[in-house]
């Protein structure tokens, strides 16, 4: 398998000093290839999980394996793409892309991986371009070429669009399938919108909350692009819904009675 999650369990301390479960027996198989989304309501553990994945957050317990090694710590094979671009405001889109790969290739071989990723997230014509002159969705789409451009094995997107209004939002759908098409590249990607993953997916996992858990895997076996696949992913949408409500009612009442005791 190329990616493993095997029985991930997570606790924090919680306000009051006490060991508190964010995520417990997570099992997850990846394959290569395979476009993986992660949905669930707020609380779930799901931006803790990609962390635990990339190596940025430690798990309490369990075992991580990617392409058949064990993963401790951040590792160039995952590329992670974050809600917020994070471009450096002072180096041109070029030279962002190019950042990550300045002690690994020469000026000439890192700016021709720059130009080639950057003509495939359709922003060739501004390379010179400072961030502060592109729009949100184009600076997140230098975001996704940066990560693409360190040709990570896996590519790791928490909430990548989740600021963007729907029509940047419903591009930048168009945008990365056709990457994924092209690169093959494994994703992994947590996002709240059922929306966005039944349009992305190959798979969807559902989470459960308090404490984080998988619910439900649903597999999508729908030909892209799926905009002629409307009406059959209803019944998709209407499952997922039915899925998420109980655990949704759960964080309400949670913060009713947080709100109570304050």
């Amino acid at each position: 398998m190329f990616l493993s999650i095997n029985n991930v369990n997570k606790q924090f301390k919680n306000r009051d000093n006490k060991e508190e479960t964010v995520l417990t027996n997570i099992d997850l198989q990846v394959k290569e290839g395979e476009f993986v989304s992660i949905l669930g309501p707020s609380g779930c553990g799901k931006s803790t999980l990609l962390s635990i994945v990339a190596g940025l957050t430690p798990q309490t317990s369990g075992e991580l394996v990617l392409q058949g090694k064990t993963l401790k710590g951040p590792g160039k094979e995952r590329g992670m793409v974050f809600q917020q671009a994070a471009l450096f405001p002072w180096l041109t889109v070029e030279e962002n892309v190019m950042f990550p790969l300045r002690k690994e290739l020469s000026k000439k071989e890192a700016q021709e991986r720059a130009s080639k990723y950057l003509s495939l997230v359709q922003l060739s014509p501004y390379a010179k371009h400072s961030p502060h002159e592109l729009s949100g969705g184009m600076q997140q789409r230098v975001s996704i070429a940066r990560a693409l451009a360190m040709d990570p094995a896996l590519l790791l997107m928490d909430e990548p669009f989740g600021a963007l209004d729907e029509q940047t939002r419903s591009r930048l759908h168009e945008v990365l399938e056709d990457v994924f098409l092209e690169t093959k590249k494994t994703i992994l990607f947590v996002t709240h919108s059922i929306h966005e993953a039944l349009k992305l997916s190959d798979r969807i996992v559902v989470m459960g909350t308090q404490p984080g858990r998988i619910v439900d895997i649903i597999e999508l076996n729908f030909p892209r692009p799926r905009e002629k696949a409307g009406e059959e992913l209803l019944g998709y949408e209407e499952r997922i819904k039915a899925l998420l409500k109980t655990e949704i009612d759960k964080v309400i009442e949670k913060e009713q009675q947080y709100a109570t005791r304050r």
